[in-house]
């Protein structure tokens, strides 16, 4: 082989490995896209059940909505949602949606709030079964509706066993606990007018997609869906829940410094049982009805 085409072969190598290595780099991107476009597909399907044909402005600025791109644990995915409207904004807040677009129902969770809010966080965990987009869907007082979301990689989520033990589950079932977080740590408080609660409730919250290990049967659907959460006599939110809120719910709120207003809940699941719970109680304190 001559010296000139050493040097043609090594240039065509070059260039042939950088072709792979771009075509590497790029397929993430190309891989990705496919599904965030099947996922807005399918939430074109029940959007109008689900929403009504009012449209929805996509992306809005005012909701900030984080969540893991690849779930550790498909079962508990954390998400987290602040929704704060623009000064000058007349509106306030009058419901937010949590939406898990591949979930066999995907509506997990809405939350009506009950006074005038501009603010409002919400941070929990759900079940994601297929890679799919997760939505937070406001409404304003006004009517209209906006949303925000982030596609999580993750599967599996409704099906995956419970994690803890059938016996031990009913036994604790009920059990509440209600804490405030900001007290809990001991920081100063911040310039706000919010503090931040944090509420969870000892549920195993069947999907109805769970097997039974024993008898290779499925558990039939059982989970928290409804939590009312006051302040004095004011509603904080009222949620209402279904199959994908995880494994005993945890409900992270904001919620108006007022001195003096209890704060407190009541909830129950689709069996009827009652729970409650105030800001004072801890789990060995609630009560169970």
């Amino acid at each position: 082989m001559t010296q000139r085409q050493s040097k043609l072969l090594a240039l065509r190598s070059t260039a042939l490995a950088a072709l792979v290595g771009c075509a590497f780099a790029a397929a993430p991107a190309f891989a990705q896209q496919p599904q965030q476009l099947n996922t807005d597909k399918t939430f074109a399907t029940f959007k109008e059940e689900a929403f009504g044909a009012k449209p929805i402005k996509a992306e809005a600025p005012f909701i900030r909505m984080s969540a893991p791109i690849r779930a550790e644990d498909a079962a508990v995915v954390p998400i987290d949602v602040d929704v704060v409207l623009p000064p000058g904004d007349e509106r306030t807040i009058s419901k937010v949606t949590l939406v898990v677009d591949e979930n066999p129902s995907p509506v997990a969770a809405a939350f009506t709030l009950g006074q005038k809010r501009k603010e409002f966080a919400i941070s929990t965990r759900l079940r994601v079964n297929a890679y799919s987009t997760v939505r937070a869907v406001v409404e304003t007082s006004d009517g209209e509706l906006a949303m925000n979301g982030r596609f999580v990689k993750a599967s599996g989520g409704c099906s995956a066993p419970a994690l803890k033990d059938q016996d031990e589950a009913m036994a604790r079932i009920g059990q509440t606990r209600f804490r405030n977080l900001a007290a809990k740590d001991g920081a100063p408080a911040e310039a706000t007018p919010f503090d931040r609660a944090q509420l969870m409730i000892r549920h195993p919250n069947y999907s109805g997609l769970q097997m039974n290990v024993v008898d290779r049967t499925y558990i039939p659907a059982w989970f928290v869906n409804h939590i009312e959460v006051q302040q004095g006599d004011e509603t904080v939110f009222a949620m209402d829940g279904g199959i994908s809120l995880s494994e005993d719910p945890m409900i992270q709120f904001s919620y108006h410094k007022k001195p003096g207003a209890k704060l407190a809940m009541t909830g129950t699941d689709t069996q009827g049982k009652a729970f409650s719970a105030d800001l004072q109680q801890d789990a060995a304190q609630a009560e169970t009805k």
